[in-house]
């Protein structure tokens, strides 16, 4: 950018520069050239900031002496001033609405303050020369050729009044306007200001205050030391690549709510159909409880203490199910459900919340098809109570619990279909060893294999038998280790009286102790009642001398009928009556004796023989 104007070193005018001009052409000097060449690429002038770098400070000259009511600095010579649009503040105040920045005191004459350096004192003011101008002490006035002069800024020398030619090259239109960037066409002249509206040099209007001249025009568009503008910098317009970006956020923010709207409508639907989907109505969540008495209540009751057990020996395996007898771990189930496990096998319990431990048989009895397990380190037991099974009544309504087909916690309902039923179970050794007899109670509610072990409880929760055998129609069998058949409403309980009997034998001894009469009976009689073999068998009397039924006076060859007032129809009915009391009970047996009934009592006697 070209370099701004240098000021001059004030000093006195040489005295043949005062009448080298005069009023006629013959007098007028050659034209004043000004201090650096226009830029015809439109830089701005005088300091104005460029595109490129920042300005140069202004720089003001220093007059010599300070003409009245001067108080600023003045434009370089030749520059010609835009008129005033009309009364500014003074230079350097701030605009209407801005703070006034701190103000130096009034100029009462004198050296005006240096603006570039006020660290330092102004040096003082010389006397006034001979060839000062308007614009202040030894600077002539200043103007752009061929330029109309405003009113006042004539010099007082003759030689002020002779327009100066425009240098060659210039352009006489050209007025520099900070900023602008290019030539602009001066201001169109204006009729001149009242005397007392105008400074000295005619820089504008003097304040009521006496200051100096106002600059205005070119002047008042630029200044370093003025006030900042109202408002502050503008700031730059949003251009195309902003309004873009905006219109990508709100599309992506509709896209995002599109999506979350579409997938809520989406998972609704999904969940509860649309809005022409048929809708059948409901009943609301029941979330009140059942009464104690209720299938319901009576499973809720009695689950926490049933098992599943998990049996695996050495030729075969199966699954039953227990019921927790007391807190030390004892668990009562069927003597045919453990005994896969033989001497070696491995036995698992499994509780209703799901924790399994092993287990180990504390006893068993084939005769009663009744065994014990206990588990250790086990907390948290919930042994079941147990009923009285001669309180019952046929109809009462019962439940049985068990894992039927390894369905673990399967509840069934019924109710006592009958009491006192002789059957049998077992019996495939062979030897009747292995047959068990049971006065059992039988019920209606389905019990299938699995179930073997599981109690069946009263309205009340307590046991008041173990489930061990079911008739299947298709095998016949009475057992539900015989056959793989489904209940058909035929299902056998071991009555609890008995049962608890032998569970507390075998936890104490191991054993069971079974009541005996002390005879041999003829199974194969196809009469009516149980009769005494006529013969020894396997080197045993069919009478045991000193035994029970000797004492009471019974013979081979009699046929008892009624054990206690009842009937009595073959040998394994007697044998299940003897069998549901303890040894040491007293019996009344009624037989026939050579076509002659009698009746003999009899104290039953004890065996551990299975």
């Amino acid at each position: 950018m070209p370099p701004a104007a240098t000021a001059v070193e004030p000093s006195a005018a040489p005295p043949q520069a005062q009448g080298a001009a005069g009023p006629g052409p013959e007098g007028a000097a050659a034209p004043a050239r000004p201090l650096h060449p226009e830029d015809p690429y439109g830089t701005p002038p005088y300091g104005g900031p460029g595109p490129w770098a920042p300005a140069p400070p202004v720089q003001r000259p220093e007059p010599r002496t300070a003409a009245p009511g001067w108080s600023g600095a003045t434009p370089a010579q030749g520059t010609a001033l835009p008129p005033s649009a009309g009364p500014l503040p003074p230079y350097g105040a701030p605009a209407a609405g801005y703070p006034s920045p701190p103000q130096a005191p009034p100029h009462t004459g004198g050296e005006p303050p240096h603006l570039t350096a006020p660290a330092e004192a102004a040096p003082p003011a010389p006397a006034p020369g001979p060839s000062d101008g308007p614009d202040g002490p030894g600077r002539p006035l200043l103007a752009k050729p061929g330029a109309p002069q405003a009113p006042g800024s004539q010099a007082s020398g003759p030689q002020a009044s002779a327009p100066q030619p425009a240098p060659e090259g210039a352009d006489p239109g050209f007025v520099p306007v900070p900023g602008d960037g290019g030539p602009r066409p001066t201001a169109p002249p204006h009729t001149a200001a009242p005397p007392h509206a105008a400074a000295p040099g005619g820089h504008g209007p003097v304040p009521p205050g006496g200051h100096g001249p106002v600059p205005h025009g070119a002047w008042q568009q630029y200044d370093p030391w003025s006030a900042p503008l109202q408002g502050g910098p503008a700031a730059p317009p949003r251009g195309p690549r902003n309004r873009r970006g905006l219109l990508a956020v709100g599309a992506v923010a509709l896209a995002l709510l599109a999506g979350g709207v579409g997938g809520g409508v989406g998972a609704y639907v999904e969940r509860y159909g649309g809005i022409n989907d048929i809708k059948l109505p409901q009943a609301a969540d029941d979330a009140g409880g059942r009464r104690p008495d209720s299938v319901a209540g009576i499973a809720q009751a009695a689950l926490p203490g049933v098992v599943t057990i998990h049996v695996r020996g050495n030729a075969e395996q199966g699954t039953g199910t227990g019921f927790v007898l007391d807190r030390q771990g004892h668990i009562l189930t069927n003597n045919h459900v453990v005994e896969p496990a033989g001497t070696g096998g491995e036995i698992s319990v499994t509780f209703s919340g799901g924790q399994t431990a092993k287990a180990k048989v504390v006893g068993q009895d084939g005769g009663y098809d009744l065994a014990v397990v206990q588990v250790e380190g086990v907390t948290g037991l919930r042994p079941l109570p147990l009923g009285n099974s001669d309180s019952v009544r046929v109809g009462d309504p019962v439940v049985a619990i068990g894992a039927p087909f390894d369905l673990a916690n399967t509840v069934t309902s019924g109710i006592i279909s009958a009491k006192q039923r002789p059957i049998t179970a077992g019996g495939e050794k062979g030897d009747g060893s292995d047959v068990s007899y049971v006065d059992a109670l039988q019920t209606d509610a389905p019990i299938n294999p699995g179930n073997s072990g599981g109690p069946l409880v009263d309205a009340r929760a307590r046991v008041i038998g173990i489930n061990s055998a079911i008739r299947a129609a298709d095998t016949g069998s009475g057992s539900e280790s015989g056959g793989q058949g489904g209940s058909i409403g035929l299902g056998f309980a071991i009555p609890i009286n008995q049962a608890k009997r032998v569970a507390e034998e075998l936890i104490n001894t191991g054993r069971a102790t079974h009541p005996v009469i002390g005879v041999t009976l003829e199974m194969e009689y196809a009469g009516d009642g149980a009769r005494v073999s006529e013969h020894s068998k396997g080197g045993k009397q069919p009478v045991t001398p000193g035994g029970p039924g000797a004492k009471a006076g019974i013979r081979a060859g009699d046929v008892i009928t009624e054990v206690d007032g009842a009937a009595v129809h073959s040998g394994e009915e007697l044998i299940v009556k003897i069998r549901s009391h303890r040894p040491g009970d007293t019996l009344l047996l009624t037989l026939q004796r050579g076509g002659k009934q009698q009746s003999v009592r009899l104290r039953l006697g004890s065996s551990t023989a299975g």
